[in-house]
């Protein structure tokens, strides 16, 4: 069995492997990394023979760390050794093992926005659905707060309502989005956790953005990932992600990114802090916002379309419309959950 892993910004894991009665044998590590002295990759190659194949990959990782000693890793980690392990077990899986669907749910207010979130979310765990990518397209303004964050605290609702704005929360954690049609690009992508298996929420998040970050690079913006959710240039934020793990197994991860944002309207409606600032570098709440039209000059059309396509170029990508089902199911749970104020003011 043969299972490889690239390490975000670093180097290539392989792992062949034979497992007998449960229990790894056969095991050989190799890839492009740097490792002195060299003894070192036979040594924790050693200390992965005879663990169970169904064991935790942190036990995986505690064995190489042991027998790795003073040895210097270059480009990969314990931690890439074990996901590497279990992609070669099949407990781990890469962007090649699956095929991607694009759906087009149209444009839609607030309350179904995050309702497709969570019934597609729950479709790709429950494998009614195959892994999904998702560009949301709005049909009114909103403001939509993370899933643990106090409604009285980050949103002055009667700024939003001489705004127009609706203000829903969704299910991933997180901080505030203001968004308005035409000058966000908010994306959602539905995956299985083994995706993402063995990484941290820290590392999951580099991992998902990675795709993104590299298409706005191909367009011309110095785009990179600072952790934990924050997707940058050096002129200044560009977007932030979320992520929810859902317990049947799938993981929704969506990113918000400016594309041409009113940042006075979003100041009037969010109650951005000084706290919230201090680690930011910036004077003021304003200069977070950098709109990718400034550093690109296409058109959000355009922007979306190539980033689609590096997508598509890089997994594939099949395009589908929304099913009547589905839809019915997401009206349903915006009516009663997301429409529904006591969800909205769960956290005062």
């Amino acid at each position: 069995m043969h299972g490889e892993f690239k390490v975000p910004n670093g180097k290539l894991v392989v792992a062949d492997v034979e497992v007998q009665d449960g229990l790894l044998t056969d095991l050989r590590l190799s890839g492009d990394f740097f490792l002195e002295p060299e003894e070192a990759l036979g040594e924790m190659s050693d200390a992965l023979e005879g663990l169970r194949a169904d064991a935790p990959a942190t036990v995986y990782e505690q064995a190489v760390e042991r027998a790795r000693g003073d040895a210097v890793m270059v480009g990969f980690d314990p931690r890439a050794i074990a996901i590497a392990v279990l992609r070669a077990l099949g407990r781990s899986t890469s962007w090649a093992d699956h095929s991607f669907e694009l759906v087009d749910t149209g444009e839609q207010h607030p309350a179904m926005q995050m309702a497709l979130d969570e019934v597609i979310t729950r479709q790709v765990g429950d494998g009614e659905r195959p892994p999904t990518l998702r560009v949301w397209e709005w049909a009114s303004n909103a403001v939509i707060i993370g899933s643990f964050q106090s409604l009285s605290n980050e949103v002055d609702l009667e700024a939003a309502a001489r705004h127009d704005t609706t203000v829903v929360r969704r299910i991933s954690g997180g901080g505030a989005m203001f968004v308005e049609p035409g000058n966000t690009i908010t994306y959602s992508l539905y995956v299985p956790a083994t995706l993402v298996e063995a990484m941290s929420f820290v590392e999951s998040y580099a991992f998902l953005d990675a795709w993104v970050v590299r298409a706005l690079r191909e367009l011309g913006v110095e785009a990179s990932y600072v952790p934990i959710n924050d997707i940058v240039s050096p002129a200044g934020k560009i977007g932030g992600a979320a992520q929810k793990r859902m317990a049947n197994g799938a993981v929704l991860h969506h990113v918000t990114m400016s594309y041409d944002m009113d940042a006075a309207k979003m100041l009037d409606i969010l109650r951005i802090g000084r706290e919230k600032l201090s680690d930011k570098g910036h004077v003021s709440a304003a200069k977070r916002v950098d709109p990718i039209r400034s550093q690109t000059g296409l058109s959000r059309r355009d922007v979306v379309g190539a980033m689609l396509q590096s997508f598509e170029n890089s997994y594939g990508l099949r395009r589908v419309d929304l099913d009547d089902a589905t839809l019915k199911e997401a009206e349903q749970l915006a009516r009663e959950k997301y429409d529904d104020p006591a969800w909205l003011a769960r956290v005062p």
